[in-house]
């Protein structure tokens, strides 16, 4: 009978205190959270995530942690399964990479259709 090994814990390096810092600093500009149900905009989530960490020149360099600290529910679960499925390509995704995964996942290919439309009938 072969041996299952045991379940290896995660093992994850702790913020530093500067980070640590940062995190509080942006938790007080009260960022919104998104937890993934139809009725959340994940769009203007982002967009609003985005806004204060580049107010707080943060953004390249903390943007996808603290963003992802405000999902909840069902977009926690979403990005626990990402970084646990690719724990080395999570820690170094940059914004770019981040929101244009998060925007596949929870904006509709309708909504991102219309949006096309609208754009393409804008006159000058």
């Amino acid at each position: 009978m072969q041996s299952v090994a045991p379940a290896q814990p995660e093992v994850r390096a702790a913020a530093s205190e500067v980070e640590q810092l940062r995190l509080e600093r942006y938790k007080k500009y009260h960022p919104p959270t998104f937890s993934g149900l139809a009725t959340d905009h994940a769009h203007g989530f982002l967009e609003e995530c985005h806004r204060i960490l580049h107010a707080m020149g943060v953004a390249e360099m903390s943007g996808v942690s603290f963003t992802t600290f405000q999902l909840i529910g069902e977009a926690y679960q979403w990005w626990r399964a990402y970084e646990m499925s690719s724990l080395d390509e999570a820690v170094s995704l940059t914004w770019t990479q981040f929101s244009d995964m998060f925007l596949r996942k929870y904006v509709p290919q309708s909504l991102k259709d219309s949006w096309r439309a609208e754009f393409e009938q804008l006159r000058q």
